[in-house]
């Protein structure tokens, strides 16, 4: 699943979230540390996280 990086407009603090497209899409975001809706995505090198094989 690809990772996204966001900011806080409320609280000015970053954080990164391992979204599915279909969660991505549908925009329902908000802050973990104070839960505001006010969040903007950053932009940053891609990157997915895949399970590895043994």
């Amino acid at each position: 699943m690809p990772v996204y990086q966001f900011f806080c407009k409320e609280c000015k603090k970053s954080f990164t979230l391992t979204l599915s497209l279909e969660a991505y899409e549908k925009g329902k975001l908000a802050c973990p540390k104070c839960k505001s809706k006010k969040v903007e995505q950053r932009l940053q090198a891609f990157y997915a996280v895949t399970s590895k094989k043994a």
